[in-house]
C-alpha cells in the first residue's frame, strides 16, 4: 500500500482511532499523539508489508504506543497496569461504542473551555484527520500557528479536566450549538474564502460536509443538525457553477444551472424536512432560504418574497447585521433597490458591521440600480478596497468600472 492509500484510511477512520483510543487511556491529548505515531510507522512498513486489517492495525499500533507513554509516566503506573492486562487486539473497536465514541470526540473537539478558532483546529485535526499543513492552508495561516492553536487546546483541556465522555442529555443540546457553529465556520470558509486567490476551498467545504453529516447520524433527532447538513448540500451544489475555467467568480446571475449538482439538491432538500420537526432553526431558515434558490429556474424566477418573509424570521430567532444585509439584497429583487438601500444606512448608522467589504458592495450595487452612479462606482471601488479575496476583489473592480457615471 502507497502513501496515498495510508492517507486514505487515515482520513476516513482517524476520528473513530483516536475516539478509541481516548476512551481506553482517558487522555485526549496522549491519543491523538498515539494515533499520529502509528500513522508514521504505517507509512514505513505498509509499502512493504501491506497489513490485511488496516484499520485494526492502526488501532493496535496506536495502542501499543500509548501503552509505552503510559508506561514512561511514573504517575500513571496504575492506569498502564491496567491497559496492559489487555492484550492488543487488531480488531479491538468495539462497533457497538464507536458511534458514541466518535461524537464524544466531537464534544470534547469543540468544548466551550476551548476559543473558536482553537475549536476549528482541532476538530479538523481530530475529528476530520487534517495534517496542520492541510488546516494551514485552508485557512490561509501558518503552520506553526496551527500547531500553537492545537497544543493550546490540547493543553486547555487537559489542564479543565474535560472527560470524554458523552455530555448529559440536557448538557448536550445546550452544546450542540457550539459543534454545529465550528462545522458552520468550516463550511463557510470553504464556500466563500475570506482571503487568498482562490474563490472556493471545495475540499474544507466537503470536510464540513462531511462532519454534517457524520453528526446526523450519530444525532438523528436534532432538527439543527438536519438543518446544517440541508443549508451545506444546497450551498455546494452551485460550487460547479461559481467558478469559470480560469477560477473566475460567475455571478448568480450568469450562473449555468445546469451544472449545478442535482444530487447534492436532492440530498438537501430530503434533509430539510428533519429540519422543521419542531419548527425551522436558524440553520433550517438559512436552508429554506438556500433551497428556494436551489429550486428556482432562474434569478427572475425566483420566490423573492418568500426569501425575504424567511430572512425576517431569522431575524427574529438569529439576529445579525448579516442577515440584515441579506435581507436587503432580497428585498431590493422583490420590491425594488430604494426600500433595499434604508436597510443598508440603517445598518452604516448603526455601524454594526464596521471594515466590511460586504455592506458598500450592496450599497455600490443599489446605487448603481438607482442610476445614482458616481455614488455606486465610489462604493465598489471601496468594497474592493476592504475585500480580502482576490477573486472577489477582481469582481467588484470590474463591477465599478461598468457603472455608468452621468
Amino acid at each position: 500500500m502507497d502513501t496515498a492509500g495510508v492517507e486514505a484510511v487515515w482520513r476516513i477512520e482517524s476520528a473513530r482511532i483516536v475516539a478509541a483510543l481516548t476512551r481506553f487511556t482517558g487522555d485526549f491529548a496522549l491519543a491523538e499523539d498515539a494515533a499520529q505515531e502509528a500513522v508514521a510507522e504505517a507509512l514505513v512498513s505498509w509499502p512493504v508489508t501491506p497489513p490485511d486489517n488496516p484499520v485494526g492495525w492502526l488501532m493496535a499500533t496506536a495502542r501499543r504506543r500509548a501503552i509505552d507513554a503510559i508506561r514512561r509516566r511514573s504517575a500513571l503506573r496504575d492506569r498502564y497496569a491496567l491497559l496492559a492486562t489487555d492484550p492488543v487486539v487488531e480488531d479491538e473497536i468495539d462497533p457497538d461504542r464507536i458511534d458514541d465514541d466518535i461524537l464524544a470526540l466531537m464534544f470534547v473537539s469543540c468544548h466551550p473551555v476551548l476559543s473558536p478558532e482553537a475549536r476549528v483546529a482541532l476538530t479538523l485535526r481530530v475529528v476530520g484527520g487534517l495534517t496542520t499543513e492541510q488546516i494551514a492552508r485552508a485557512f490561509l495561516i501558518s503552520v506553526p500557528t496551527v500547531q500553537a492553536r492545537i497544543t493550546r487546546a490540547k493543553k486547555t483541556i487537559a489542564a479543565a479536566g474535560v472527560p470524554f465522555e458523552l455530555p448529559p442529555a440536557n448538557e448536550r443540546r445546550e452544546r450542540l450549538g457550539g459543534v454545529l457553529s465550528v462545522i458552520y465556520v468550516i463550511f463557510t470558509e470553504g464556500s466563500t474564502a475570506t482571503s487568498g486567490d482562490r474563490l472556493l476551498r471545495p475540499d474544507v467545504a466537503y470536510e464540513a460536509i462531511r462532519l454534517a453529516r457524520t453528526l446526523a447520524a450519530l444525532q438523528p433527532d436534532e432538527p439543527e443538525v438536519h438543518g446544517l447538513l440541508a443549508l451545506c448540500e444546497l450551498t455546494a451544489a452551485r460550487f460547479p457553477a461559481r467558478t469559470g475555467a480560469d477560477d473566475s467568480p460567475i455571478l448568480l446571475t450568469e450562473q449555468d444551472r445546469r451544472r449545478w449538482d442535482f444530487s447534492a439538491i436532492h440530498r438537501g432538500l430530503a434533509a430539510l424536512p428533519k429540519a422543521s420537526i419542531r419548527g425551522l432553526g436558524p440553520y433550517g431558515l438559512q436552508a429554506a432560504i438556500a433551497a428556494t434558490h436551489a429550486t428556482a429556474p432562474s434569478v427572475g424566477a425566483t420566490d423573492w418574497d418568500r426569501i425575504v418573509v424567511l430572512y425576517e424570521a431569522l431575524g427574529r430567532v438569529a439576529p445579525s447585521p448579516v442577515v440584515e444585509l441579506n435581507r436587503a439584497v432580497a428585498v431590493a429583487m422583490a420590491s425594488g433597490p430604494a426600500q433595499a438601500l434604508a436597510i443598508v444606512d440603517e445598518l452604516i448608522a448603526s455601524d454594526r458591521l464596521p471594515g466590511s467589504h460586504l455592506v458598500p458592495t450592496v450599497r455600490g450595487e443599489l446605487l448603481a440600480r438607482l442610476g445614482r452612479g458616481t455614488e455606486a462606482r465610489a462604493e465598489l471601488e471601496l468594497a474592493a478596497r476592504l475585500c480580502a479575496n482576490e477573486r472577489e476583489r477582481s469582481v467588484l473592480l470590474r463591477k465599478a468600472a461598468e457603472v455608468e457615471v452621468s
